[in-house]
């Protein structure tokens, strides 16, 4: 247990720290004009503790169990994405939450990001740094992730469904995929791109017309912003450009600690959750964000160095997918905020409020930090 202790990735725990501080504070910030969400700092830090207790833990058990057991786990994630759809509670328009209490919510999406990564890990790990093979690799990795996939867009959930694909996109570079693959997976993915766009606008009327019978105005107004963006309404782009106005205003140095005017104006909603990225560029202005993106540098950084010193080829696609995971989210979070990305429901690692995305992400810390643990069996047989 000791020995397991020792091989703690003590760098990868203080930039954690570090995050759970800027996370408080931001937080703290962001509600205390809200007396709804008044305690949720201190929320924040109590998951945070039982974050790193998880982590911790996780580096005394071996990551191979997982990997041994992935169809189970992918069985029980597809249950209970299944399940959300019809007894689950709807949260901003979305029905992809189990209630647990009278603040505690559990999303099942979020969890089956894990899942994922230890299944596709599994499945290219049988190819043993040979080339992917396109019927017996590609198409079954395909198939294992659709479904989930359409599970989460049916809720409706398009942040989630599009980090699903992120990670098979980065987990599949990193499997020796062959190039001719990667060449028609991007025509593919560029066609559909440009087919969506064509369809979109051809049928802007009508698909407009069903989305709102069916509540979903808030899908139409995301996407058209983006596509259209002269042609949206100032309502539907009023998110988009007040967080650029508020992140644009705070410069160098940030307006202060609790001064954002923007943020304490109310023009920038879900700013502890979603918009946390706007309290920083306004209050800390372009300092404290770059001192946010080193802290994720160096945290990429490190998980990268893992996965390059693991004897397991599995090992190694483990941290990669967890790496494509965070490296997306905080680019789509962020890219959201100063108008690069569409608006979407997917909230800033390790930052942002929120017990289950946290838990999950610091449970990834932990399968990392198993795995760097637990390669002494392949140095004693290397050696």
């Amino acid at each position: 247990m000791l020995n397991k202790l020792k091989k703690l990735d003590w760098g990868i725990l203080i930039i954690l720290a570090c995050l759970m501080g800027i996370s408080a504070l931001v937080i703290h910030s962001a509600t205390a004009n809200n007396p709804m969400y008044h305690n949720n700092d201190m929320k924040q830090l109590a998951f945070f503790g039982l974050g790193f207790i998880v982590a911790i833990v996780s580096v005394l058990f071996d990551y191979r169990i997982v990997l041994k057991f992935w169809y189970v786990f992918y069985g029980i994630g597809v249950a209970l994405l299944i399940l959300v759809y019809f007894f689950g509670a709807e949260i901003n328009g979305a029905k992809g939450w189990f209630r647990l209490g009278e603040s505690i919510n559990f999303q099942p999406a979020e969890m089956m990001k894990i899942i994922l990564i230890i299944g596709i890990a599994y499945i290219m790990g049988r190819r043993q740094g040979d080339k992917l093979n396109f019927t017996n690799d590609i198409l079954t990795i395909g198939a294992f992730v659709f479904l989930p996939f359409l599970l989460v867009m049916i809720q409706p959930d398009l942040g989630n469904a599009i980090i699903y694909l992120v990670i098979v996109i980065g987990m599949l570079w990193i499997g020796n995929i062959k190039y001719t693959h990667v060449a028609i997976g991007l025509a593919i993915v560029v066609g559909s791109i440009m087919l969506f766009v064509f369809l979109f606008n051809s049928f802007n009327t009508e698909i407009k017309e069903y989305l709102d019978g069916h509540k979903k105005t808030h899908w139409y107004e995301r996407i058209n912003t983006f596509i259209n963006p002269s042609e949206a309404s100032a309502d539907a782009r009023r998110q988009s450009l007040n967080a650029q106005i508020a992140i644009g205003s705070g410069g160098l140095n940030g307006d202060g600690f609790l001064q954002g005017d923007m943020k304490n104006g109310g023009f920038v909603p879900y700013t502890y959750s979603d918009s946390i990225f706007v309290v920083i560029g306004e209050e800390f202005g372009f300092q404290g964000a770059a001192v946010l993106l080193l802290l994720y540098f160096l945290l990429i950084y490190r998980m990268i160095m893992i996965a390059f010193k693991c004897y397991d080829r599995r090992a190694s696609f483990i941290v990669i997918g967890v790496v494509s995971m965070f490296v997306f989210q905080i680019f789509q979070n962020i890219g959201m905020m100063i108008g690069l990305m569409p608006i979407t429901g997917i909230t800033l690692p390790f930052i942002s409020y929120g017990g289950t995305s946290l838990l999950l992400n610091m449970l990834s810390i932990g399968l990392v930090f198993s795995i760097k643990a637990h390669q002494e069996v392949y140095e004693l047989a290397d050696n």
